[in-house]
């Protein structure tokens, strides 16, 4: 796991978006797969208004709400139409995110396990992090191998989501696994804020355990974690973090 902390948010987003178009400009066709949530909205900006063309990348999604339909205004299916892919214009048949209203949840997760498969795999997935630990809706106590399926919401998460003075679209979501992310060839997480610097240092320097999914990004040999310096501060390690970041190994150097 590679640990880069930027300064603050903005250079976490920039850092972040500077990814994402490299590994677009390398494979214009690339399977990208997208997460949701406050933290990746500084990337989402920064990549629609990027001259880097997205027409010929594939996207797939982590999770959505379970009974919401896609053009209801908190489904996932909105949030990313309206924080990106409307931007971008890419063609429909390029899209493939998890649905909320399908009828029959087990079906629509073993044909999205078979959708990212016949697309060749996830090339680059953006990760954030929940304060307990979960990555998309992979709560505490998942299996580390788990696939694509419905999952019960912890209260945490779901107070997450809530509106003030209103109750949570559902109690239940469909998810990719732990097992389907770590799949992907590369993992990109971003992390912003003091609010998350006690689960940062838990998944980072801890064990790895289903109590804390995240963690199991340390098996992954491919995951690079950009922070800000909020996130990074209960790291015990901080500092050589940055000394490695700063101090790379180069193919060629003496």
């Amino acid at each position: 796991m590679e640990i880069l902390i930027e300064r603050d948010y903005d250079a976490v987003c920039e850092r972040a978006s500077a990814v994402v178009r490299e590994a677009v400009k390398k494979k214009p066709s690339l399977v990208l797969g997208l997460a949701t949530g406050k933290t990746p909205v500084g990337l989402y900006e920064r990549l629609r208004k990027s001259t880097t063309s997205f027409k010929a990348v594939r996207f797939f999604n982590l999770d959505e709400l379970y009974g919401v339909g896609p053009e209801h205004e908190e489904s996932f299916n909105h949030f990313l139409r309206v924080n990106l892919l409307d931007h971008l214009k890419v063609p429909e048949k390029n899209v493939k995110l998890l649905r909320g209203d399908v009828k029959d949840l087990d079906k629509a997760a073993e044909d999205y396990e078979k959708a990212i498969k016949k697309a060749g795999g996830i090339d680059l997935q953006i990760l954030g992090v929940g304060n307990n630990g979960h990555i998309a809706f992979n709560e505490p106590g998942s299996s580390l191998g788990s696939r694509t399926r419905p999952k019960t919401l912890t209260d945490e998460t779901l107070a997450q989501y809530r509106k003030p003075g209103k109750e949570p679209v559902s109690n239940f979501a469909l998810t990719m696994g732990c097992g389907t992310i770590m799949d992907a060839r590369r993992l990109l997480m971003i992390v912003s804020g003091e609010g998350k610097s006690a689960v940062v240092r838990e998944f980072i320097e801890g064990p790895v355990t289903a109590e804390i999914p995240a963690s199991v990004l340390q098996f992954h040999p491919s995951a690079l974690v950009i922070l800000d310096e909020a996130a990074a501060s209960k790291l015990k390690r901080r500092d050589y973090y940055k000394w490695v970041a700063s101090n790379k190994w180069r193919a060629g150097q003496k």
